[in-house]
């Protein structure tokens, strides 16, 4: 599994800014310096990057009995990322607290949630369950959102495993503890993958581990109409009329071991474009342009991502996406994973 370390992001100063690693990389250590100098720069702090993800290929098949449907999943990590600051905070003497914090950055909504059902706080208080820890204490966490909810980049799911590895690193837990994997998997199916990041396929119902791939080196327009799709909601659309992969594509899929090699389907795609009509349009708009090679939707959607062949020309699609009055973003396909970036 690849890891980032703080050192690149001082190194990359010097570099082209027009680089989108070295973007985002800066936007780490700019956003980092106003965080940090606030209330997250004492000891017993960590940051975490908390990478998108686009679903290369996702074939749903049957419900089971529980309720959840198989799935196979090849996943890919994005530049893109959210940024976690966690810290140790004195104890009010009431067992276990997280007092979490949130800001959307431009262009992005805020997220409708309380902190108490945020998937951090759940995450973290799951795991000092999971652990038998019973130590009076706060923990401080706040995050920057730069992936859009409902979009089917993983941005929830990315923040929860960010948290179990800062939180972690901050208890003194090891990494490879297997209380992280399990309580990843109850998180939600998504979660584990960003403990491994880069690019994998998965089974079960998204949930379970079966190989690695060679990540793809190429750029990425995402572009997100207004509005989101609920998961649950597309499953539903999904189960009154489902759509099948082709075998033969199944079979690429599965024996690839390369991203390269995967073919892009997602067979529940047009469940999410029923309930959301914008998502065909941006789909059939982003797999007609010129500098775009292929276009897919990711997970449940509502973004579309467009594989591109520079960054000159994702950014291309870009501008003329935002000019639909779309968000949209370009970054390139990275082996990241939720890491920690910088400690105290």
């Amino acid at each position: 599994m690849s890891s980032v370390t703080a050192a690149p992001v001082a190194a990359s100063a010097s570099k082209d800014e027009s680089d989108p690693c070295v973007v985002d990389l800066l936007d780490v250590a700019r956003s980092a310096q106003q965080v940090e100098t606030q209330r997250f720069n004492g000891p017993g702090s960590v940051r975490v990057i908390a990478p998108a993800k686009v679903n290369l290929f996702l074939d749903i098949g049957d419900m089971r009995p529980d309720g959840y449907h198989e799935a196979v999943s090849i996943m890919h990590a994005l530049l893109l990322h959210d940024v976690l600051h966690l810290r140790l905070a004195p104890s009010r003497g009431t067992g276990l607290s997280v007092e979490l914090t949130c800001r959307a950055r431009s262009g992005l909504a805020p997220l409708d949630v309380a902190p108490e059902d945020n998937i951090v706080s759940k995450a973290i208080h799951r795991l000092a369950q999971a652990l038998g820890r019973s130590v009076d204490e706060t923990v401080m966490a706040h995050v920057e959102k730069r992936i859009p909810a409902q979009a089917g980049l993983g941005g929830g799911s990315s923040d929860a495993a960010a948290a179990l590895v800062g939180v972690a690193q901050l208890w003194g837990v090891s990494g490879d503890d297997p209380h992280i994997g399990e309580v990843a998997r109850s998180l939600g199916a998504d979660v584990p993958f960003f403990l491994r990041g880069g690019c994998a396929c998965f089974s079960g119902v998204g949930d379970v581990f079966s190989h690695e791939l060679a990540p793809l080196d190429a750029f990425v327009a995402l572009i997100k109409p207004e509005g989101g799709v609920s998961t649950s909601a597309a499953y539903r659309a999904f189960d009154a009329c489902p759509q099948r992969i082709a075998s033969a594509d199944r079979r690429l899929a599965l024996e690839a071991r390369r991203a390269a090699d995967v073919p892009l389907r997602n067979n529940l795609a047009r469940a999410s474009e029923q309930l959301l009509s914008m998502l065909a349009e941006v789909r059939a708009w982003a797999s007609g342009h010129d500098d775009v090679q292929e276009a897919l939707m990711s997970g449940s959607g509502s973004a579309v991502f467009a594989i591109c062949p520079s960054f000159d020309a994702a950014s291309r699609v870009v501008a003329q996406a935002r000019a639909r009055g779309w968000w949209a973003h370009a970054t390139m396909f990275a082996p990241l994973r939720a890491s920690v970036v910088s400690s105290r």
